[in-house]
């Protein structure tokens, strides 16, 4: 049973949410990105997860906290970080590298 909840960040609803009873929370960067970008958060977090010190910080996270993370993947994802070419999505991400986080 997943719980969920909300909190008002400077006039933006932020959803967070437990999966499971008395586990970790997790903040819904949608919202998030939906203060910047009402009517396309996912260009937000699409240029959010280009970055790479983004990919760099949820890597360490899915290392630390996933035991199915494939790290071989993230590296190559590492690699490519920053570069002009480089687009990346939550779903590309959690397809390819077995992570949790962003789900």
């Amino acid at each position: 049973m997943s719980k969920k909840e909300t909190i008002n960040v400077k006039g933006t609803e932020i959803t967070f949410f437990s999966p499971q009873k008395n586990e970790e929370n997790y903040i819904c960067i949608t919202d998030i990105a939906r203060y910047r970008n009402t009517l396309e958060p996912f260009s937000i977090i699409n240029n959010w997860m280009r970055s790479r010190s983004t990919i760099e910080f949820i890597g360490l996270w899915e290392m630390l906290n996933n035991p199915d993370f494939k790290p071989i993947e993230f590296e190559r994802f590492k690699t490519e970080a920053g570069s002009n070419y480089f687009v990346l999505s939550p779903q590309r991400w959690i397809e390819t590298t077995n992570a949790v986080a962003c789900r």
